[in-house]
């Protein structure tokens, strides 16, 4: 009898034991991490963050999320220290208490949460998603102890990425508009001034500099016809009008533009959308749910493609703001047929190189690295934004119609899409072959 109560005593103790580490199912299960992402993601929107910065909040929460990784796993990921210009090594805690899973995610929350702007929308579905964990066993202990690590991670990439001039260039003057046709002006029907004109004096991650991968210079301005300028000039205009270019879903399914404006009359309202970064973001969320990534691995996917699109907008905005090429919308309307509009509305910002097509290559290099050549997917990104999802046979598939989607969108020579993406590429090797995070088995 006594026997018998004993083994149930000891069986009752071992489902207990059970249920109250549920949770670490929850902090090894990827979804919990690209569920984070999503939230990250749904608050730039919201916040209306422009391309090149949104770029950097995904850049920093998440290299936040993968140092911690690097130490929890130290047979699988090298930590970024010393590979990352100026990244020196996290802290390191001996503290037994600490879950490293619950630790990445609270730093990731904590970058995250110190770049946007709406930060009580991320808090909110921080204490949802702690509770949730508490809820299926997690000790107030150890999120405690989590949290306080977490925080320190937190607080050395935030000083880190305090020295990346962000903040300085916030005071430098606006561009000043150059009368001469063949430089960018701002464009119907906001004539909203430039966007980020010095954001060149960002400091890369992986680049050497902003000029690392400069690409070849646009075509010479030339209105006369038959020369390469007009002809690419009347490419847009044959096939980038608002209505019957036959390219309008793929346009569209990769506009991107977090701020678009629509005028009725006297009343004006605008639409928020994810950025092109955040677009790809999304793919990487896909990506790793589909592969059956690991909870580690999924946050060294997220970092490896948030690191090749913070680059590649460095080096993007470095040539748009140097070439200062003008927006076929410009010279169209005003040489060629005044009431032409595109189908997408121009962004505020030089024409020449495409950031679709630079930033979108770089993350198809990252992900065809880490996923391979042939990693086929059904892009689900912007059916919450009443889209068709697109399937495509691999990321540099992708990479070649979000480019192509500028053209049919009436926004981009072809010259800015084919030295885009050659630009991204060359962006997207260089960082695959420089920063070492998987060990070689």
């Amino acid at each position: 009898m006594i026997r018998k109560a004993l083994i149930f005593a000891l069986v009752l103790l071992v489902v207990s034991c059970r249920e109250n580490e549920a949770y670490k199912e929850n902090l090894d299960s990827p979804a919990l991490y690209s569920g984070a992402m999503k939230q990250l993601t749904d608050v730039i929107v919201h916040d209306i963050f422009s391309p090149p910065v949104a770029s950097r909040i995904y850049a920093y929460s998440n290299i936040a999320a993968y140092e911690v990784v690097a130490i929890a796993h130290p047979d699988q990921f090298v930590s970024l220290a010393g590979q990352l210009n100026q990244l020196t090594p996290i802290p390191k805690s001996t503290d037994p208490k600490i879950n490293y899973h619950m630790a990445a995610l609270h730093a990731f929350f904590q970058v995250g949460k110190a770049l946007i702007f709406s930060e009580d929308k991320m808090q909110v579905f921080m204490d949802h998603t702690y509770d949730s964990l508490q809820k299926r066993g997690l000790s107030d202990a150890v999120l405690e102890h989590s949290m306080v690590y977490g925080d320190q991670v937190a607080q050395h990439i935030l000083q880190w990425a305090d020295g990346d001039r962000y903040k300085q260039t916030r005071t430098h003057p606006k561009y000043t508009i150059r009368p001469q046709p063949e430089y960018w002006k701002p464009t119907p029907p906001d004539y909203m001034e430039g966007i980020e004109p010095h954001w060149n004096k960002i400091r890369p991650m992986a680049m050497d500099s902003a000029q690392q991968f400069i690409p070849i210079p646009p075509l010479p301005f030339n209105l006369e016809k038959g020369s390469d300028f007009y002809n690419e000039l009347m490419e847009v205009y044959e096939v980038g009008g608002s209505t019957g270019n036959g390219g309008e879903d793929i346009a569209k399914f990769w506009d991107c533009n977090p701020y678009v404006s629509h005028h009725r009359g006297h009343a004006m309202f605008a639409t928020k959308k994810i950025t092109p970064g955040g677009h790809w973001m999304e793919i990487t969320s896909i990506t790793t749910s589909q592969a059956k990534s690991t909870y580690a691995e999924t946050i060294h996917a997220n970092a490896r493609v948030a690191i090749a699109l913070f680059d590649g907008f460095i080096s993007c905005w470095d040539e748009k703001w140097r070439s200062v090429v003008v927006r076929p919308e410009t010279l169209i309307n005003q040489y060629i047929d005044e009431d032409w509009t595109p189908l997408l509305q121009t962004p505020p910002f030089p024409e020449y190189t495409s950031g679709h097509s630079v930033i979108s290559r770089a993350a198809a290099i990252t992900l065809t690295a880490l996923y391979g050549p042939n990693f086929s997917f059904e892009d689900t990104s912007e059916m919450e934004y009443g889209l068709s999802s697109r399937t495509f046979e691999g990321f540099l598939e992708a990479s070649q119609e979000a480019a192509l989607s500028r053209l049919y969108g009436g926004i981009h020579y072809r010259m800015a899409i084919d030295n885009g993406l050659d630009q991204g590429e060359r962006i997207g090797n260089y960082i695959n072959g420089k920063l070492i995070t998987k060990k070689a088995y």
